[in-house]
């Protein structure tokens, strides 16, 4: 009888979060060796159609950085990266599109059907969800077919989330000349959660959050202001791949979403476990 009462106590747990939540945006970035582990998958799937099924409107975008180099690999084009963000040359970025678009995509969307939920595979595209431009680096880096967004459709998004559906995105996108552009995922996710007015935006990644030593597990920071990230970023305790991440979450608080979150996507339940219980799992960042 303890194990029910114990169960009934999480259910209760969960309870104001999923009121507040009600009818909310949520953006999910999902990648990662998360994306790697088909039990590590259908527990995450299955945390995106509980948010469905309960009333919430869960977006997802993907990355695949792990898949496109094992193909770059079978192809012998060596993959360069720079400040976190992948160097994307005109071979390079038919990789990318044929990954995420053809393979990533699809698998996911399979994966959330296969568990009871309604998914639909987009990437930006698909009735101009995500218009682009190549991305200019202050420092002079030509990041070759490398874009940053202009543009949302988040009319089409609004249909299929008010709707029955969970869109999954590939982080691909265009301008007004039909040029294609790779876009980090963690920057189209940022983008979307602010075109969206997105009650929660998510980050899962391959550590526990953002900790003061990036080497010390123990060091992880729960809760933490956009100043302080602003502090650790100068001082280099955040850098690297985390970078796209941090300033997705300082963009989209800047921009009216309320909480953003980093958290490991390599244990079971992630998101449930940071959105529905008290204490949390990952790093919530606030403005």
């Amino acid at each position: 009888m303890e194990k029910y009462i114990e169960k009934a106590g999480i259910l209760i747990e969960a309870l104001p979060y999923i009121q507040q939540l009600q009818g909310k945006t949520v953006v999910i970035k999902y990648g990662g060796s998360a994306m790697m582990s088909e039990s590590l998958t259908e527990k995450i799937l299955q945390d995106i159609i509980l948010l469905k099924y309960v009333g919430m409107k869960p977006i997802v975008v993907h990355g695949g950085g792990n898949d496109i180099n094992r193909m770059l690999d079978k192809l012998e084009i060596e993959p360069k990266f720079v400040e976190g963000l992948r160097v994307t040359d005109a071979a390079t970025m038919d990789v990318v599109q044929m990954v995420l678009t053809g393979t990533i995509n699809k698998n996911i969307v399979s994966n959330l059907c296969t568990l009871g939920g309604k998914a639909i595979g987009l990437c930006g595209k698909d009735a101009n969800l995500i218009t682009a431009k190549k991305l200019i680096n202050a420092s002079g880096v030509d990041y070759g077919y490398v874009g940053e967004v202009t543009g949302v459709n988040t009319k089409l998004l609004d249909i299929l989330t008010s709707d029955e559906y969970i869109p999954v995105i590939a982080p691909i996108g265009t301008d007004e000349k039909g040029n294609t552009y790779n876009i980090n995922a963690d920057t189209v996710a940022g983008e979307i959660a602010v075109a969206t007015k997105a009650e929660k935006l998510m980050f899962l990644t391959d550590t526990d959050g953002i900790r003061r030593d990036p080497k010390d597990p123990d060091s992880l920071i729960h809760i933490i202001s956009e100043g302080e990230i602003n502090e650790m970023i100068h001082t280099g305790q955040i850098n690297g791949g985390m970078l796209p991440k941090v300033a997705g979450c300082i963009r989209a608080l800047d921009n009216g979403v309320n909480r953003t979150h980093i958290l490991n996507g390599t244990i079971e339940h992630p998101i449930i476990l940071e959105i529905f219980t008290d204490a949390g799992i990952g790093t919530m960042v606030y403005k």
